[in-house]
């Protein structure tokens, strides 16, 4: 295994790679989302991850925000559906206090009321301001019948009205029934020894309490196959997104639908989509695949925007791709590019220390382990052609849509 691990007695995974580099990188992940909001706390999670940075039982909020950029440090957060990051940069010799700094915010804030209004005004400004981008209104209102009935249904922002009523105590209780001890990875890539990352994990977060968590995740009812159709008179495009219930994390074939996604839709100017709507009729600017598993189920999608009077014909090429892989096997040499291609997409991610590092945490999280580049490309290279056939006729059969025109 690449990443040096063990385990603080409190339950805290904690991680770490060494490289050398003048700059290290940590993060404190943590298994908790806005899928785990109650029924009442819309939005929570999100403002949570937030209200992190507004003032701890040492510090307040400007001593936060001044205590690694000062030094030329970043520090940061992010909130997905099931999990939530806090992440920072410093320079090697300032590791230490990065890692104190996220410890103490995560488990020593105090949610101070003043800070907190203020922060929910903040967050209703970019909750309006997604409302200005279609392809994200899009994305949410795709998800909400896609996981219906789910608190996966839910944008992670939440509304004006929900993000309006949460005070410093449903702050509290929400931080204290997700935040579990078992539930987190503190991961750091950086230049220095096992053992100085050990004491200073110690030092840090050892001495936090130890806790489980008591709940289960509900999860998503059955789907019921959708056809939206939204008149959008302001919009100069129309966008659609197409796609169906996918594979979760542990299932295994969610990696030939990962390659099966990139082969169609992924970030090369050689997809299948692109060269079709793209470099072949110049229909679309915009077309890509995606595939977003969870801990217990997942979607897979095709999204693209274009002039409305092309809709029709977009879907028409995209429909033939479409059938195509599900009638059609990959010859030997195109599933050989393919693969050739992901694997190199994925080396050359790893390049980028940090986002290896959060992939690496995530790994950890939910698996207890971390798969080498090596292992990784070797069952890339082990896909064969027939499962992704099979993978794309299970997903790509029949599928739902929402479009806005």
């Amino acid at each position: 295994m690449e990443f040096f691990t063990f385990t603080l007695p409190n339950g805290i995974r904690c991680i770490h790679k060494r490289v050398r580099s003048a700059v290290t990188h940590c993060a404190l992940t943590i298994n908790a989302g806005s899928r785990d909001e109650l029924t009442d706390q819309h939005g929570i999670a999100h403002l949570l991850e937030h209200s992190l940075f507004k003032g701890t039982e040492r510090r307040r909020a400007f001593h936060i925000n001044q205590r690694l950029e000062n030094l030329g440090g970043e520090l940061n957060a992010f909130t997905t559906k099931e999990d939530t990051t806090i992440h920072a940069t410093t320079l090697r010799g300032d590791f230490a206090k990065a890692a104190e700094l996220i410890a103490d915010i995560v488990f020593h804030s105090v949610f101070p009321e003043q800070e907190i209004e203020r922060e929910k005004q903040v967050i209703v400004d970019e909750i309006n301001s997604y409302r200005d981008i279609p392809q994200e209104m899009l994305y949410d209102r795709f998800e909400e019948l896609m996981f219906a009935g789910s608190p996966l249904a839910r944008n992670i922002l939440g509304t004006t009205r929900s993000v309006a009523k949460f005070g410093p105590a449903t702050l509290r209780s929400f931080q204290e029934r997700t935040y579990a001890s078992d539930q987190m990875v503190f991961s750091a890539i950086g230049n220095m020894s096992d053992k100085a990352f050990v004491t200073i994990c110690e030092r840090v977060m050892g001495a936090i309490t130890a806790s489980r968590r008591e709940f289960v995740r509900e999860t998503p009812p059955a789907l019921v196959p959708f056809e939206e159709v939204v008149t959008k008179n302001s919009n100069h495009q129309a966008h659609c997104i197409l796609g169906n219930r996918a594979y979760n994390l542990s299932d295994r074939r969610r990696l030939p639908l990962a390659l099966l996604v990139n082969v169609l839709g992924g970030p090369a100017a050689n997809s299948r989509l692109n060269t079709v709507l793209r470099e072949r009729n110049g229909l679309s600017y915009n077309v890509e695949a995606m595939f977003s598993p969870f801990s217990d189920t997942g979607f897979a999608g095709v999204y693209f925007g274009c002039e409305k009077d092309n809709l029709e014909r977009c879907r028409e090429l995209i429909d033939a791709e479409l059938k195509q892989i599900m009638d059609s096997p990959l010859t030997p040499r195109a599933l050989s590019m393919a693969k050739k291609q992901f694997i190199g997409q994925f080396a050359i991610s790893m390049d980028a220390s940090e986002g290896y590092m959060l992939g690496a945490a995530k790994s950890f999280l939910i698996y207890n382990e971390i798969d080498s580049p090596q292992v990784v490309a070797q069952k890339i290279a082990a896909i064969t052609s027939d499962e992704i056939t099979q993978v794309a006729r299970e997903v790509f059969g029949n599928l739902s849509t929402v479009t806005y025109r």
